[in-house]
């Protein structure tokens, strides 16, 4: 939506605009660019296929003349994964190695905007009630947008996937309702459902039958470890620690 960036657009930067379904429109947003950022696709959740709209991407910026792609990946990105959208990751950074061009998968932790999310109506209902969950490195949207911005700003930096880029900590819900009690200053407890619920829930709040399987897949994989690991390589790209997801809970 060109519109969004009207603020660029009166500074003097060319706008230009690009659809993940109109081919024609991505090999013309990406005329010129010797590097193209690729932002995943969430179109799963809306019935869509993301991985048809990825591969329209990459053969538009090979028509383009590109010559490395960067593609915001996932830690868990797996074709085994228990968690459906890293399924896509994984098909995804297959495509990349298949493309011809150099490429960088980043290799992005778990958003610390969806653990908050899932603290749901705490701060009224003093409960989280979700499945057993395991442990996540919850990592700001900001720093990894700076970790992207370092890694295009010194091409080859990274070839192929990254090692994982997370935040500091691996925290489970538990740990985010002692968070939020301390932030919120009243009680927040842990409670358990089952998966059933949990999609009856999303079903009630009208939401597709594919956005439960996804919300279940997640607590699944958490429970296995997919999301758990830390490692310092975000620290070191933007220099300083990376946020902590309890100064979002705040």
């Amino acid at each position: 939506e060109p519109a969004k960036a009207s603020n660029l657009a009166a500074l003097g930067v060319r706008v230009r605009r690009g659809d993940f379904d109109d081919a024609a429109s991505l090999v013309d947003a990406f005329e010129g660019a010797t590097q193209v950022l690729i932002v995943s696709s969430n179109a799963r959740a809306y019935g869509g296929d993301p991985i048809a709209q990825h591969r329209t991407a990459i053969e538009a910026a090979r028509r383009a003349g590109a010559r490395r792609l960067v593609y915001t990946s996932h830690m868990a990105a797996s074709a085994s994964s228990q968690f459906p959208p890293m399924l896509d990751h994984a098909a995804t950074e297959a495509m990349l190695a298949d493309s011809g061009l150099a490429w960088t998968a980043l290799r992005n932790g778990f958003y610390a905007a969806s653990g908050v999310a899932l603290l749901g109506d705490a701060k009224n209902t003093g409960i989280v009630e979700a499945p057993a969950d395991g442990k996540v490195s919850w990592t700001a949207h900001a720093d990894l947008a700076e970790a992207a911005a370092a890694t295009l700003a010194n091409e080859g930096s990274f070839e192929g996937p990254t090692p994982p880029l997370t935040g500091s900590e691996a925290l489970d819900l538990a740990d985010l309702a002692e968070a939020a009690s301390r932030a919120w200053g009243r009680p927040v407890r842990r409670g358990l459902i089952g998966e059933d619920e949990l999609r009856a829930r999303m079903a009630k709040r009208g939401l597709p039958p594919i956005v439960g399987e996804i919300a279940v897949g997640l607590y699944r994989a958490s429970r296995a470890g997919e999301f758990a690991a830390v490692d310092p390589t975000l620290e070191r790209l933007i220099g300083r620690s990376p946020a902590r997801v309890a100064s979002f809970i705040a």
